[in-house]
């Protein structure tokens, strides 16, 4: 599998068709001065910073791959991706949606990272009539979190919505919890937010038919400062993982305050899911970051390659080092695969500037991406297309944590590359 999709990759960086698109193709170019316009919103600054701070790497790389233009369908256009930062503030994402819509014209959103980014661009999309497809948080937060309701159809006619979902989570850590022996007591600390209670109604429920006792001192508010009573509840309880789906800031404020009351020596297996994605974030730990638990929605090691640009995962990453001089993050690959996907959805209809003939192309959009195969005819509702989460675990070397995949349940052709250590 492998092999093919790089040939395939390789064709893409010279120009070859990928479905119904093709790239550089200025001499179809001169046939239309039409262009394409892309809306990128993203977190670049505030407190989730990090998905945000690998995206202008990612879209310089997307800009020169597009900079003469795409072929589909037999006719050419031009493309122009504008992006915009959020600023981690919901309120601002939804404005600048509406901007780019409004003002910026654009043919199609791309929303990347969380649901205080996602879900206000996918409202503003749903309510004028633009296609939006985003990446990078669970599904059902995004889905359930919008209004859809259980065993109805769905509400949404714009808004698509590829990635992980509980399911993955739940398979990643059984998967990665079954390597280490502990005594099946999980402590979790799910904030008041739409990841948090997505999680605390359907992964805690699994993991206790799993044969997981859940200590839960219930939901938290995003902010807060003092966590001693979470932490006596969880020393109390004899708890040997933790588990935690918090921004960053308050996970370095509670496993700091989990070190000074003792905590952290009873614990086995830390396992966190959207803070410690990024090593910035476990840096911040100092000595505290060795051994930390993650989840990757991408790594490096993804034998995928990306049909917008050519780039191998490795190649990607080996790019942005050496042009910043900072560590890979898993977000370059998660950034890119939105692009493909969306240059994937605008190859799909006879005319890519018509919004509501990509909206009715999406339910059956199949495509390839830096991140695998995004298949949205076979999705858990008509709005989604499922992909992995790997067990993945920081582990110091030298100066640096490297981030090793410790489990791959949820895409087998991930090569697993290191082993589970104990936290303690």
């Amino acid at each position: 599998m492998t092999d093919k999709i790089t040939r395939r990759g390789i064709l893409a960086g010279a120009g070859a068709v990928l479905g119904s698109f093709a790239l550089g193709r200025s001499a179809a170019l001169a046939q239309s001065g039409e262009t394409l316009k892309i809306g990128f919103v993203s977190p670049v600054s505030g407190p989730l910073a990090g998905f945000g701070q690998t995206d202008g790497y990612v879209l310089q790389q997307a800009r020169a791959a597009l900079a003469k233009g795409v072929t589909i369908n037999g006719t050419g256009y031009s493309v122009e991706i504008l992006d915009r930062d959020t600023q981690s503030d919901p309120a601002r994402a939804g404005q600048l949606a509406r901007e780019l819509i409004n003002s910026g014209g654009v043919d199609l959103m791309i929303a990347v990272s969380t649901p205080e980014t996602i879900n206000p661009v996918s409202d503003a999309c749903e309510a004028a009539g633009v296609p939006c497809i985003s990446t990078v948080m669970p599904w059902e937060a995004w889905y359930f979190g919008r209004g859809a309701k259980p065993g109805e159809e769905s509400p949404f006619k714009y808004g698509f919505h590829f990635g992980f979902g509980v399911d993955e989570f739940f398979r990643a850590y059984v998967s990665q919890w079954e390597l280490i022996g502990t005594n099946r007591k999980v402590g979790v600390m799910y904030p008041n937010d739409a990841d948090g209670n997505a999680v605390r109604a359907i992964l805690a429920p699994r993991l206790e038919a799993a044969g997981y006792t859940i200590v839960d001192p219930g939901a938290y508010e995003t902010g807060t400062s003092d966590y001693s009573r979470q932490i006596r509840m969880f020393r109390d309880e004899g708890v040997e993982i933790f588990n935690t789906f918090p921004i960053p800031p308050d996970f370095a404020a509670f496993w700091r305050q989990a070190a000074q009351q003792g905590l952290h020596r009873q614990i086995k297996i830390v396992q966190v899911a959207k803070t410690g994605l990024f090593p910035s974030d476990v840096e911040a730990l100092g000595g505290l970051g060795d051994n930390i638990a993650s989840a990757a929605y991408w790594h490096r090691d993804f034998p995928y390659v990306s049909p917008a640009t050519g780039l191998t995962g490795a190649e990607l990453c080996d790019g942005y080092e050496a042009a910043t001089g900072r560590q890979w993050t898993q977000q370059l690959g998660a950034s890119l695969s939105a692009i493909d996907v969306g240059m994937a959805a605008l190859s799909a209809v006879a005319n890519p500037k018509d919004r509501e003939a990509i909206a009715a192309a999406l339910p059956g959009l199949k495509a390839e991406s830096i991140a695998g195969p995004v298949d949205f005819s076979s999705g858990p509702v008509r709005n989604v297309a499922h992909g992995p989460i790997i067990g993945t675990q920081w582990q110091r070397n030298g100066n640096r944590f490297d981030y090793v995949i410790t489990e791959n349940a949820t895409d087998t052709n991930v090569p697993v590359t290191g082993t589970l250590r104990p936290y303690n």
